[in-house]
């Protein structure tokens, strides 16, 4: 190190020129929610803050991530039925949804997705779909499923394969003509580079800022001839919102102290040391 750092120069990529790069443009796009999956939500969010509140007012602090997990996930996961226990008393039942879509009927985020995908499968471009969804509330074999109803070759990457192997199991995929590929964003975040797919669509984000700007920037890399376009999806009057904002946030701060100004998709959200955990707790019970 006390040898090669005083004489080297640390860059970043879009600071190269010469069009090394292709242009890159993030956004953010609301989805609305169907009627039927507003009103449940709706009674599930009260049903939660009025717990947690309870919780907290009696000094009991285990319902934080239980209720933030369920509001977060829940929207996209109304393919299952959402049954919300106490952590410590798994017969205290906090709240109940039923399954709201079957098999093949599609959530407004799903069909959001699925015109994407076709629309960029018309350009010649494949798409790289990221789901933080991948345990108990397994999102991608459903994902997988509906894009293959619709014509699409659909590949999903799990933790099942092995870090070393990850790029080249990838690339046997795109040589099967694969036209999406699933994901979740902590399985690429480093040390892969997916020039096959120059769009990328954020499902859910994560509290992860670092491990959401890694994956964002994985087919923007040298070599890559397309426009980069990575677009990011939550359902409008959500706590998924106010993740986002507050994601939006902590990179605008992230970027101005390394001396950039904020350029991320989610700045639109951004209309301003806790954890973004903790801020969220705090907006529920506010």
């Amino acid at each position: 190190m006390r040898y090669v750092v005083p004489i080297s120069a640390f860059l970043k990529l879009k600071q190269i020129g010469g069009n090394v790069l292709p242009p890159y443009e993030e956004h953010f796009e609301g989805v609305k929610m169907a009627p039927v999956q507003s009103d449940w939500y709706q009674k599930l969010e009260g049903a939660l803050k009025q717990a947690l509140k309870d919780a907290l007012r009696a000094g009991d602090h285990s319902l934080l991530g239980v209720v933030l997990n369920a509001l977060l996930a829940w929207p996209d996961c109304a393919f299952r039925a959402e049954h919300v226990v106490h952590p410590h008393h798994r017969n205290r039942v906090l709240a109940h949804v039923p399954v709201l879509f079957g098999e093949t009927e599609v959530s407004p985020k799903e069909q959001l997705l699925i015109e994407r995908v076709k629309a960029e499968k018309a350009q010649g471009r494949k798409v790289l779909v990221y789901t933080v969804y991948t345990g108990t509330r397994d999102t991608t074999a459903r994902l997988k499923t509906l894009l293959a109803s619709e014509g699409l070759k659909v590949a999903t990457l799990s933790a099942s394969v092995a870090a070393e192997k990850r790029e080249d199991w990838v690339a046997d995929q795109v040589d099967r003509g694969i036209d999406v590929l699933i994901t979740n964003p902590e399985l690429v975040k480093t040390g892969l580079d997916l020039l096959e797919f120059p769009t990328i669509v954020f499902l859910q984000s994560g509290y992860n800022v670092y491990t959401l700007q890694q994956a964002a920037r994985r087919s923007w890399r040298i070599g890559q001839k397309q426009p980069v376009d990575v677009v990011f999806l939550g359902y409008e009057g959500t706590a998924q919102m106010a993740c986002l904002e507050l994601m939006a946030k902590k990179i605008a701060v992230a970027q101005s102290t390394s001396g950039d100004m904020p350029e991320s998709g989610l700045d639109v959200l951004n209309q301003s040391g806790d954890s973004i955990e903790v801020a969220l707790a705090r907006q529920l019970v506010a």
